[in-house]
C-alpha cells in the first residue's frame, strides 16, 4: 500500500505540474523515467522568467500538501473503514502528502534541484527563502503526524524520528 500511495502521489503531483503548464502553454510532455514521472516544458531552464513559473513549479506542491491536511482533518472517518488495504492506503497517502513535497522543496534542492528553483525564480526571491519556508512546513507537518495522524490510526512508536519535538503542556 505504501508503494501504491507513492505512485498515486507522484502521479497527482506531476499531473498538477502538467495541467498548470498546459494552462500557460508551456507543457512539452510527460515522461516515465527510471526514477518516476517527469513533466518537461517548452521553455528551457535558462530562458524562464515570470510569475507563471512560480505557479507551474509550486502549485503541485501546495495542492498535495493541502490534500494531506484535508486527509488529516478527516482521518477519523477513514479509520472506520472495514477494508484494511484501503485504510492503509489512506494512511500512507496522508503521511506522504504531508512529508514528500515539504522535503522536495526544502532539502531536495541540495540533492537534485527541483521545484524550489522555479518557485524562487518566479517570485523573484532567493531559493534559500523558499527552502526555509518549506523546511518549517516539514517540521510542522512532522509534528502533526506524530501528534495527530499516528493517534488516529493508533500507531505507537518510540523511534527517535517519531517523538514529539515540542513537549506537550499536559
Amino acid at each position: 500500500m505504501f508503494i501504491l500511495a507513492l505512485i498515486i502521489l507522484a502521479a497527482l503531483h506531476e499531473g498538477i505540474h502538467a495541467v498548470v503548464a498546459l494552462m500557460y502553454t508551456e507543457l512539452d510532455g510527460v515522461h516515465i523515467r527510471p526514477l518516476g514521472l517527469e513533466v518537461t516544458y517548452q521553455t528551457g531552464v535558462d530562458e524562464r522568467s515570470g510569475i507563471q513559473w512560480a505557479f507551474i513549479s509550486g502549485s503541485s506542491n501546495l495542492i498535495t500538501i493541502f490534500i494531506g491536511y484535508l486527509m488529516l482533518v478527516t482521518g477519523k472517518k477513514f479509520v472506520r473503514l472495514n477494508n484494511v488495504y484501503l485504510k492503509l492506503l489512506i494512511f500512507y497517502l496522508t503521511l506522504l502528502a504531508l512529508l514528500v513535497d515539504p522535503f522536495n522543496c526544502s532539502i531536495g534542492p541540495f540533492i537534485y534541484g527541483g521545484d524550489a528553483d522555479g518557485i524562487a525564480m518566479g517570485i523573484g526571491i532567493n531559493r534559500y527563502v523558499v527552502q526555509a519556508v518549506f523546511l518549517f512546513m516539514l517540521l510542522v507537518n512532522r509534528e502533526l503526524i506524530v501528534r495527530k495522524l499516528f493517534p488516529i490510526y493508533k500507531i505507537q512508536t518510540r523511534h527517535i524520528l517519531f517523538r514529539p519535538l515540542v513537549k506537550s503542556s499536559q
